[in-house]
């Protein structure tokens, strides 16, 4: 049975992950990403203790975890990511960031997954992640991720307090108004040309 002090905990974990969720869609950078990303990783292991619960069903959440755990332990590779809005270039998108990493470093995190987790992950990640040639789109995932966290969150009824869920709550609830999808579908269009070539280009003009 699920006590009180427990629904609190996960509360509170919660409140942070979302906290967080909003800082990286205001201004979104490396440490916000890497922040957030290690938030779901402890809201999982908060929800496991807690409410017996967990997303190790959600695909977007197994892929996300497999690069959490990859750059936790090789943060030298965290300069790789780059966080690029898209308003300068001409590209059509469900969502205004793009979020690129290199497709080998998702390779190699998957490869570092052990286990009988491993094909799954493999399969999450290629499931859930927009790939282009060599690199990969991670935002709709993460995007749609925190949309899924959410929803489980209210079914389990956990308490959800705080700004920064206040104001995912009425974005969410403005979908539901207009009959819009919470979950993004996330590819990239682009008229000019190759999309592949494209993001190459931003892969290797951009600082972060």
């Amino acid at each position: 049975m699920v006590g009180e002090i427990d629904l609190v905990n996960v509360g509170a974990a919660s409140g942070r992950f979302f906290r967080l969720y909003h800082a990286h869609c205001v201004s979104p950078n490396p440490d916000t990403l890497f922040s957030l990303l290690e938030a779901g990783h402890s809201l999982n292991d908060r929800l496991k203790v807690g409410v017996d619960l967990d997303f190790f069903d959600v695909q977007e959440f197994t892929a996300l975890k497999c690069l959490r755990n990859y750059f936790h332990h090789q943060q030298e590779l965290r300069h790789v990511i780059r966080l690029v809005p898209i308003g300068d270039y001409p590209i059509v998108a469900d969502l205004m960031t793009l979020c690129l990493v290199p497709g080998d470093i998702v390779t190699a995190a998957i490869e570092e997954t052990r286990g009988r987790r491993q094909e799954e992950t493999r399969q999450a990640c290629h499931d859930v992640f927009h790939w282009y040639g060599t690199l990969v789109n991670i935002n709709p995932s993460l995007f749609n991720f925190v949309v899924l966290a959410y929803e489980r969150l209210k079914n389990r009824g956990v308490p959800l307090a705080g700004e920064a869920v206040e104001e995912f709550e009425a974005s969410y609830h403005r979908e539901e108004e207009n009959g819009l999808p919470h979950i993004v579908d996330g590819r990239l269009a682009t008229l000019a040309g190759d999309i592949n070539e494209l993001l190459t280009d931003i892969m290797n003009t951009k600082g972060f």
